[in-house]
């Protein structure tokens, strides 16, 4: 169902029937076999198609891992380009802001560029920042290759989102895009212990260099893998503005931005909160990242069961258990054991909240899936801009406790509105 209000969208709502098929089901549109033949790129369910989204996946990993790279290697880089922690924390930010511009730019511009050739560029182009990174002589074109990198990522997240019912037809939409959420976590098993291990190995440079060729080699795998995925068609300004005048989907953005706030305020400085205040080694913290990114897999693939009983619950739920997490690491993080336990559980449950705000989105204006994929990747990546901008001042004028003691409060907050929006608004069903 969708809520009332909204109940008529900008294009005429199409017709629906029940598919059913290897314990996935939905509400598809009915229409001619040639439209259907166009909106999936493979045969629904197949091999091939999951194939696909594994591959798929593996972009998300690979540009998640580049994404996090550097917070495991703020330490080094603040030594190896003389700059303040703070201002290492930059990183993180100028790839937020560049992601959020970059984001409905591309989508407004590339509706007649088929997918499969748009994820393939994009992933070279993650190489070509990640080598700017490895060979850079001054934090200033670090920062230009991160925009470079934000940009890309921007243009990702707007395509891939929605990619998945395409690629296995919209019966399995929501396990798809779980799937493909399961590549972030991946990407935080490698991208932090990687950060942490080999930039302790071999060196903040060629651990960026290490990531390029893991790059290269991800966009082989989808060369081969990957069919014709063709667009939309629909990249009108009008449809960016018909999600955002949707009141489950500004419901969404409001909690989705309050959740990455506070998730990224205490991220981005993890890695210094381990080693300074709980006094972990490196070693320990990179099999703490390892387990931290295994559970995020795991929440990430239950995350379509509890999306069944209901998106927002299940968003509100775990963000609720995200939140008390994070203070109780600022209360009580010093207890080495203790805050190993809490930075597991932390990645379980970040691992549901995740792909809760792009599914919560993506069924608030289904007609639309690009749109509303572009506006989510828009509102996240300044959320996590600010974020990191936030953590970036607490922790340049108060300590590492209050910076997460913050954001579990910010995250508390995003639990209650989802809470309350749970009573107002009611999303489209994919079962």
């Amino acid at each position: 169902m969708i809520e009332n209000e909204e109940a008529t969208p900008t294009h005429h709502a199409p017709q629906v029937r029940l598919v059913t098929g290897s314990s996935c089901s939905a509400a598809v549109p009915t229409q001619p076999a040639a439209a259907r033949a166009v909106a999936t790129a493979a045969e629904p369910g197949s091999r091939r198609g999951w194939a696909s989204v594994g591959a798929v996946a593996l972009g998300a990993f690979v540009i998640v891992m580049t994404e996090t790279l550097p917070v495991g290697l703020l330490p080094q880089i603040t030594d190896g380009l003389h700059v303040s922690l703070g201002l290492a924390g930059l990183m993180v930010l100028v790839p937020g802001f560049s992601a959020a511009v970059s984001a409905p730019l591309f989508f407004r511009s590339s509706g007649r560029f088929n997918r499969r050739s748009v994820i393939l560029v994009l992933g070279l182009t993650v190489l070509v920042s990640n080598m700017v990174v490895a060979v850079a002589p001054n934090f200033v074109l670090v920062l230009i290759a991160r925009m470079l990198f934000g940009a890309t990522l921007g243009a990702f997240w707007t395509v891939v989102s929605p990619v998945g019912p395409k690629l296995v037809g919209p019966a399995c939409g929501t396990r798809a895009i779980t799937i493909i959420a399961a590549g972030i976590s991946g990407g935080t098993v490698v991208g932090l212990p990687a950060g942490q291990f080999l930039g302790d190995l071999v060196g903040w440079r060629l651990t960026f260099a290490i990531a390029a060729a893991a790059t290269l080699l991800v966009v082989v795998v989808q060369t081969v893998v990957l069919p014709g995925i063709p667009p939309d068609g629909r990249t009108h300004l009008r449809d960016l503005l018909g999600v955002v005048t949707r009141r489950a989907a500004r419901f969404g953005m409001a909690a989705g931005a309050m959740v990455f706030i506070g998730q990224f305020a205490a991220w981005t400085y993890v890695t210094p909160f381990l080693m300074d205040h709980t006094h972990l080694s490196s070693g320990v913290i990179s099999l703490l990242y390892v387990i931290y990114g295994c559970g995020g897999i795991v929440g990430s693939l239950i995350a379509g069961s509890l999306f069944k009983r209901g998106v927002i619950g299940s968003f509100a739920g775990a963000a609720a258990v995200v939140a008390a997490l994070l203070i109780g690491l600022a209360s009580a993080g010093s207890l080495p054991w203790l805050a190993g336990l809490l930075l597991v559980l932390w990645g379980l449950f970040w691992g549901i909240v995740n792909p809760g705000t792009l599914v919560w989105i993506l069924d608030a204006a289904p007609e639309t899936p690009e749109a509303a994929s572009a506006v989510n990747v828009t509102n996240l990546q300044i959320a996590v801009a600010a974020g990191s901008g936030l953590g970036a001042i607490l922790v340049s004028s108060t300590t590492l406790q209050t910076v997460f003691l913050t954001a579990g409060f910010i995250v508390l907050a995003s639990a209650v509105l989802a809470a309350v929006a749970a009573r107002f608004v009611t999303l489209a069903r994919r079962e």
